[in-house]
């Protein structure tokens, strides 16, 4: 069974609309593209290189799009994107120029892709698809980046929550600009107590 990891860059209010650039994902209106430029540094830099390592990828169309427009042309500085196999979950697309891509139709074809033998399945950005994925318990692990910024606007990462579930640090970095790394595995479910036992 493959492992699913979620790797997110995040607002300290959840927002991961456009982290990118100004014109990554403007819908809604959405005006404050570009939001971790200000943020980027060496350890920074570094921390990014440690989970850019070789994996497949699981993307929703959107992000797709986006990746396929602009990886193919910048292989030194992220090859194991084009190497490894890009699943997309999309309704409307099904074949791409971008070798070593692979449409799934439905959430049944994750379930399926899961529980194969491969490497880990990364999913970067791709909003729609992480809920789906944390509404449905898939996420084994949450690769979150939480800079430093308020938005207040912005599609966000739990946006209509997920179930409710319990996650084990396993990893944690802070950078001189204060953006803290930090990576959680899933631990089962939630515990409850009794307040002052």
């Amino acid at each position: 069974m493959r492992n699913l990891i979620v790797s997110e860059m995040i607002t300290l209010d959840g927002v991961m609309q456009g982290p990118g650039g100004p014109e990554e994902d403007r819908s809604g209106g959405f005006e404050y593209g570009g939001w971790t430029a200000a943020y980027d540094d060496e350890e920074s830099g570094k921390a990014f290189q440690k989970q850019m390592q070789p994996a497949d990828y699981l993307l929703g169309r959107k992000t797709f799009e986006i990746w396929e427009n602009y990886w193919p042309q910048h292989d030194d500085f992220w090859p194991a994107v084009n190497a490894g196999t890009k699943y997309v979950l999309s309704a409307t697309r099904g074949s791409s120029d971008w070798k070593n891509t692979v449409f799934l139709e439905s959430l049944e074809g994750i379930r399926a892709l899961k529980n194969t033998n491969g490497p880990d399945l990364q999913v970067w950005g791709s909003g729609q698809l992480v809920r789906l994925l944390l509404q449905q318990d898939l996420v084994d692990e949450l690769w979150l980046k939480i800079f430093p910024v308020t938005l207040g606007t912005g599609k966000k990462l739990f946006e209509n929550g997920p179930i409710p579930a319990a996650f084990t640090l396993t990893e944690s970095t802070v950078t001189p600009g204060g953006v803290i790394f930090v990576n959680y595995k899933r631990a089962g479910k939630v515990k409850t107590g009794t307040a002052g036992a």
